[in-house]
Formats: structure tokens, C-alpha cells, sequence
């Protein structure tokens, strides 16, 4: 028979230091949230006493620590009435029963159901509850504080009461007092100014961001008789009507068409392709190409203005070979990075740890535990050099790929990589017959070139069948040198077309096989190869890679292999 005194030894414990504290706080909320000590009035009380020495970051850190613990409903209506990253925290993936969550939805505060609202896991009969409170939460409230009492927290509250709009807490900024004739308070339109006014600088200060609208890239125009814009079909407006195609008609001052587009206005006749400039810098402003046709009243026949359409011009149509400005190429890049650099973190945290298991530097691990972490760590790896070249793809989109020249020698370079696929190759049963060692170097990025070299050769050899060895060669090429890989069977007979396609459809679930599709890597090296100043050609047997050749610093040209 085993006695758990964790209970006792909890409440036994040093709290009058912070740290003491806040270890009390963290080991009895474990205990409770678990089971393994009861939620009654007395040990919760506890628990509010301690949060007082317990910053909020903990507090919410504490609350996602229960995430798959299932904490009773006392627990969990504690921490809801904490402050509101507490009580997200908490509510976005407690777990209760039907009858619990109706019975606690009542004692919640419109932000803790606004978080309830975002979750698609509740029955349907908490869903139809939460629906009943949205007159109440969405309205904004006036009352005083006397009227309406603040929801229970664990730490009292300094500042100004709370409100809410649209479910955002909000801090009330305070207003002058003001009574009524028997010395209640009254509400004044002055305290609402206040109350909108905090609302404001709150969505400010939390960065409320303003989603950017489409780029317009064609309109549609129409023009009264004197030939001025009075309509047009995309915003905003203001920067296009009122401009002119008449030359007559502005003074020969700020002309916004080119002669093409006045000499038909002259006439009444129709023009195509001239240009118009939108001043300012707004989504329509810049370049764009007009074409008109005249309208005429089919009653008397007298001219009514013009009828046309407008479009960005393209590439060869301008002078100057730049975007128009509503292109930012890149963006979506940007934000891929963003997403990658927020995947890596993890990513190499679980490939470190489950290494530590499998190499027991933690301690003894049952062999069953050491397979499990070694499998782990497998498809980690796979999940990692996927995250890199989804990187590597955004830095290419988002032209920030940094590129350092230096002279890399070829020979030595695939040694390298046939060495790091090896597993690989012995995974497939095939491998890489490489070429004599040569004097063959090109002049590029060193790690770029040895990224592009292995995803390129560790695309090819996940696709080999047992037995089966690719080819491959160095060939000298006018400045370039050419690294050349035989094709393996499963991919002859499809062109480039084809083999760039090789995606989700297509891709292979054995072990070994590129995690993103042997199409995605292709193209990745594709492109690649042409940051690097060199390309990548398909042919109908093997694939060729051409990248600059380095020159020899006595003969300035480009070096040969040794005889």
C-alpha cells in the first residue's frame, strides 16, 4: 500500500519567500488540475493567496501546463477570472462536460466567452448558450461600478474599473464626478467620450492592424463632354476623377494623357493604348495605358464624352524597367520567413531532445524508448531540411538570399555530399558513381552551392531502385563547368514539364523521399542555380548543372583537369 503525501508536503512548504511562493503555487495547482488533490474552498483559497507573489506570465504559463490534465471545474473558473491572458490561456483548451460549461458560462466575463466563441470543439448545447449572452457582451455597458460588480480575480485590480467593446477590454479613462439632485451618480455624455477615446488608444497600443487593400491593376472610365473623368468603377476615386484628356482643358499645365489620347479627343475618335498619369501615391497612382471610344446621344446625335478601359503597362511598354507601385514583390516572402523562423525553434528543440534520449545522456531509457526517440529524430531531420528549403525558396522570392563568391572545389564538394547521403543511399539500395577527382572549381557561394549540389543529388537518389547507381560527371563548358547526374529509371520518359510537376499527386510515401515533393526540389534547384549565375538543364537522360567556373589567379582563365 503507497501513501501520496505530495498534498502535505505542498502545504508544509517555505511560502514566505517569492520563489517559495510561486513553486507552492505551480505544484498545488499541478496537484489539483490532475486530480490527485481535491478542489475544495479551503486549498483554492490557497491557491488565490499564492498567485499574489506570481506574475502574470506564469500564471498564464501555469494555466497552459493543464492543457491535456482536464482540471476540475473550480479550477477552471479560478483561473477564468484571472486577468485576460490568464484566463485565455485557460479557457482555449480546458476540457469540461456539457453541464459544467453551462454552469460556468454565467460566472465568466465577456472576454472569457469571446474566447469560447473561437473554439469549434464545444457541444452544440454550449454553443447555443454562449449565443444567449451576445446582447450583453456586444452592448456597451455604462453602469457604475456600484451597479455592476468586477468578476473575482486573483490579484485586486489598481486601475480604472473595465468595460468592454465589441468583446476587447477596454480601461475606462476617468471622468469628472458627477451627481444627480439625490446624490446618485448620473452618466454624463463626457464619460462616453472617455470610454471611446480608451477604446482607441487601446486598439492602437495593441498594433491593430489594417489589412491592405488589392492592388487594382485595370479600371473602367467614362468622361463627360469636355473630355474630364467622372466616373470610374475602383477606389479610390478621388485620385482619378477630375483628370482630363483634353490638353485645351488644363492650360498645358499638370497634362495627365499624352497627345495619342488629346488628338482623339479633338476628333471624337477612337484611341488605343495611350498613356494617362495618375499623380499621387495612392493604389491607382503611376502609369497606365487608356483606350476610349466616343459616346453619342441616340436621340440627338451630339457628342457625350468618352467610354474606355485602363491597365498597368507592361514590362516592354516602359521605359524604365520597374514595378508598378502597387507591386511589392516579396511580401508573401516576407511573411514565409516569419512562419519559418517560428517553426525552426521547435523543430530543433524536439530533434535535440529526443537525440538526448536516444543517446541516454538523461539516464538509462528502456530500449522500446530509445527506437521511439531515434524514429523521432528521423523524421525530425526530414522536417527540418524541409523547413530550410522552405526558407531558402523565400529568401529567393524575396530577393535576400546573400550570396559570398569564393572558389569551391567541385571534386572534394561532392565527396562531401555522397558521404552525408550514404544512409540515404543504403536506404534506397543504390548510390553515386562519382567521376575521377579533377581540378574542376566554380566561383559562388560555397554553402549554397554544396545545398544546391545534395538537394539536387538527394532528390535523384530517392528515387532509385535497388541495385541501381547514377552516373555522374564533370564536363568542362566555355566559362562554366557542368556537373552532370544520370537520371534513375523511375524518372525517364518525362520532360521537364513533368518532373517540375512531381508534387503532392505524385510524391512518394517510402522513407527517404523529399518531404515537399521531388517537384518542389527541383525547382528549388532551379532556381537556385540561377541566383548562383548558372542553370539547371533537363535532358532526356541526365540532369546538368552549369555553374561559373573560377578563374586561375596566374592565367585568368578558367581552370582545366589535371592531365
Amino acid at each position: 500500500m503507497r501513501f501520496d503525501d505530495s498534498l502535505k508536503t505542498v502545504l508544509a512548504a517555505d511560502v514566505t519567500t517569492t520563489f517559495g511562493a510561486r513553486a507552492a503555487f505551480r505544484q498545488l495547482v499541478d496537484l489539483i488540475g490532475r486530480g490527485r488533490a481535491p478542489a475544495d474552498p479551503a486549498l483554492l483559497d490557497r491557491v488565490r493567496s499564492l498567485a499574489k507573489a506570481v506574475p502574470v506570465e506564469m500564471r498564464a504559463g501555469t494555466a497552459r501546463g493543464l492543457a491535456l490534465a482536464d482540471p476540475p471545474l473550480e479550477l477552471v473558473a479560478l483561473f477564468a477570472s484571472d486577468a485576460p491572458d490568464v484566463a485565455s490561456a485557460m479557457l482555449r483548451a480546458a476540457r469540461l462536460d456539457p453541464e459544467d460549461w453551462e454552469a460556468l458560462l454565467p460566472r465568466l466575463t465577456p472576454h472569457g466567452r469571446s474566447v469560447l466563441r473561437q473554439r469549434r470543439d464545444l457541444p452544440p448545447t454550449v454553443s447555443r448558450a454562449l449565443e444567449t449572452f451576445g446582447s450583453a457582451d456586444f452592448a456597451l455597458s455604462h453602469d457604475t461600478p456600484d451597479q455592476v460588480a468586477p468578476p473575482q480575480a486573483f490579484v485586486a485590480a489598481e486601475s480604472d474599473p473595465v468595460i468592454t467593446v465589441a468583446e476587447r477590454p477596454v480601461v475606462r479613462a476617468p471622468a469628472a464626478a458627477a451627481s444627480n439632485d439625490d446624490g446618485s451618480e448620473r452618466f454624463e455624455i463626457a464619460d462616453l467620450v472617455h470610454r471611446i477615446e480608451a477604446f482607441q488608444r487601446e486598439r492602437a497600443s495593441n498594433g491593430a492592424r489594417v489589412e491592405d487593400p488589392a492592388p487594382v491593376h485595370a479600371f473602367r472610365f467614362e468622361t463627360d463632354m469636355a473630355g474630364t473623368i467622372r466616373w470610374v468603377d475602383t477606389a479610390p476615386r478621388g485620385a482619378i476623377i477630375g483628370l482630363s484628356l483634353s490638353h485645351e482643358a488644363s492650360g498645358g499645365v499638370a497634362l495627365h494623357v499624352d497627345g495619342v489620347a488629346a488628338g482623339a479627343f479633338r476628333k471624337r475618335a477612337t484611341f488605343a493604348d495611350a498613356r494617362l498619369i495618375v499623380p499621387g501615391e495612392s493604389m491607382v497612382g503611376g502609369d497606365w495605358r487608356i483606350s476610349g471610344t466616343p459616346v453619342f446621344d441616340s436621340a440627338t446625335g451630339s457628342f457625350i464624352g468618352f467610354r474606355g478601359r485602363a491597365r498597368r503597362p507592361r514590362v516592354e511598354e516602359m521605359a524604365v524597367r520597374t514595378a508598378p507601385p502597387v507591386a511589392r514583390r516579396g511580401a508573401g516572402a516576407e511573411g514565409m520567413r516569419r512562419l519559418v523562423h517560428e517553426l525552426r525553434t521547435p523543430t530543433n528543440a524536439i530533434a535535440g531532445f529526443s537525440e538526448l534520449i536516444e543517446q541516454e545522456l538523461l539516464g538509462p531509457v528502456a530500449p522500446v524508448y530509445r527506437d521511439r526517440a531515434a524514429s523521432i529524430r528521423r523524421h525530425v531531420t526530414g522536417l527540418i531540411g524541409a523547413i530550410e528549403d522552405i526558407d531558402l525558396a523565400a529568401r529567393i522570392e524575396g530577393d535576400a538570399l546573400d550570396l559570398r563568391p569564393d572558389t569551391v572545389a567541385v571534386s572534394p564538394l561532392l565527396a562531401r555530399v555522397a558521404h552525408d547521403l550514404a544512409p540515404l543511399a543504403g536506404m534506397r539500395g543504390g548510390g553515386l558513381a562519382l567521376p575521377p577527382a579533377s581540378e574542376a572549381a566554380w566561383r559562388v557561394d560555397p554553402h549554397a552551392a554544396e545545398r544546391l549540389v545534395a538537394r539536387l543529388s538527394a532528390t535523384l537518389l530517392a528515387a532509385v531502385r535497388p541495385g541501381e547507381m547514377l552516373d555522374v560527371a564533370i564536363e568542362p563548358a566555355a566559362d562554366q563547368f557542368a556537373l552532370s547526374i544520370a537520371r534513375p529509371a523511375a524518372l525517364l520518359g518525362r520532360d521537364e514539364a513533368a518532373l517540375l510537376t512531381l508534387d503532392d499527386e505524385e510524391a512518394s510515401d517510402d522513407e527517404g523521399s523529399p518531404l515537399l515533393g521531388a517537384g518542389f526540389a527541383l525547382r528549388l534547384a532551379r532556381n537556385l542555380a540561377a541566383e548562383l549565375g548558372g542553370r539547371l538543364v533537363f535532358g532526356a537522360e541526365r540532369l546538368t548543372l552549369s555553374l561559373p567556373a573560377a578563374l586561375n589567379e596566374k592565367m585568368e582563365q578558367a581552370s582545366t583537369f589535371a592531365p
